[in-house]
């Protein structure tokens, strides 16, 4: 079964390959989306897969990259307007939010 997940990451997760390690890891997971860093501070992501590789990406986002510390996860909207368009087999970095 196909799973959407919307994210945003809270912690020291920008400067610190945050972003990379995401794409890497989703990449090897074969989920399309994007990840991005927003002027909060925060990072931003959407995953689309299956069902249990989007549940094992978001336990690794919970992790996080080495040099990060993840402090919390907010489950965000699949209906918000603006958001950038999810490409199916393709995992990339976005522009700041």
């Amino acid at each position: 079964m196909t799973k959407n997940l919307h994210i945003r990451i809270h912690g020291r997760v920008q400067g610190v390959f945050f972003r990379q390690w995401t794409i890497t890891e989703a990449i090897a997971k074969g989920l399309s989306g994007w990840v991005r860093n927003c002027t909060d501070g925060t990072v931003e992501a959407w995953f689309l897969g299956d069902e249990k590789n989007v549940d094992e990406m978001f336990l690794l986002c919970q992790k996080g990259s080495p040099a990060s510390f993840v402090a919390s996860i907010d489950i965000l909207s699949l209906d918000e307007k603006g958001l950038p368009e999810v490409q199916k087999g393709i995992f990339r970095k976005e522009k700041t939010c």
